[in-house]
């Protein structure tokens, strides 16, 4: 495919963010026309076409944040329940926490162990928190049925989110001729604060984290553990025009201060020697 050139349309997004980048300020927007996605669907293709027809062109610098679920629906990580027969361990866990042994036995085929299983008076369905074969921590090691598309189906996180990342990156490049980043994202509950948030969970070129140690705050204080998480930052943002229902997987950002480089989303696990919950 020929790199796209034509800068002659300019959408909403492009406007704010000439003015953005004057101000030191960000725009991002939700890509809207993305289909629903089927397994061996060619995503990047698909996305290359949807910025198209939209007149929107990749500039230096862009960084697209997508939700997981369309990587994982067209690399086939996608499981009907009906094939899945539970283990004895999923059947005594499903008791335990009164969720269907299926699913049960679809998440602790995705983890390396569980972490928490519990389930109060009050709920009718318990909680299961796992660490994902990845090193993720979450509820359900991130198997989901939200937005899978079919019944008695559940959805698994891309086998390597990171490289699913990069390859989506090569393409944009060679479609638009610039440099851009990539962070695939999925949606986690987080210790002692109620809600959930985006959070980064695949990485092309963008850093994971900003190390500021040894920079001054605006008073000239010396920083000696500052290190924002970019990675997690942008997919966090990306919730605000992600819509659970709107079918917007897809959110451009524009006008962040970023150099690329080599990044991994597993630089944001902690390790294991630093937990202190474990």
């Amino acid at each position: 495919m020929e790199p796209v050139h034509d800068t002659s349309q300019h959408d909403s997004l492009d406007s704010l963010a000439d003015n953005a980048m004057i101000n030191d300020h960000v725009a991002l927007q939700a890509l809207s026309g993305i289909p629903d996605i089927h397994p061996g669907d060619d995503l990047a293709a698909i996305l290359i076409e949807s910025l198209q027809c939209q007149g929107m062109v990749l500039r230096e610098g862009d960084i697209l944040v997508i939700a997981h679920k369309v990587i994982s629906k067209a690399e086939g990580q996608v499981v009907a329940l009906a094939g899945i027969t539970p283990s004895k361990k999923a059947l005594e866990l499903a008791e335990q926490v009164n969720k269907d042994p299926r699913k049960v036995e679809a998440i602790l085929r995705e983890s390396t162990r569980v972490v928490r299983a519990v389930k109060r008076p009050e709920q009718e369905e318990g909680t299961l928190i796992a660490e994902h074969r990845l090193g993720f921590i979450c509820a359900n090691a991130a198997v989901d049925e939200s937005n899978v598309g079919a019944e008695e189906t559940v959805i698994l996180l891309p086998h390597d989110p990171d490289a699913s990342a990069r390859r989506l990156c090569e393409r944009l490049e060679e479609a638009f001729g610039v440099s851009v980043g990539v962070v695939v994202t999925d949606t986690f509950g987080r210790p002692w604060r109620m809600g959930l948030v985006n959070v980064a969970i695949g990485l092309a070129k963008v850093p994971a984290r900003i190390d500021l140690i040894g920079e001054r705050d605006a008073f000239g204080r010396v920083l000696s553990v500052t290190m924002p998480a970019l990675a997690d930052e942008l997919a966090a943002a990306s919730g605000l025009v992600m819509g659970k229902s709107d079918k917007t997987p897809v959110v451009l950002f524009r006008g962040i201060n970023w150099q690329p480089c080599v990044s991994s989303a597993n630089e944001l696990i902690r390790p294991q020697q630093e937990d202190l919950f474990r």
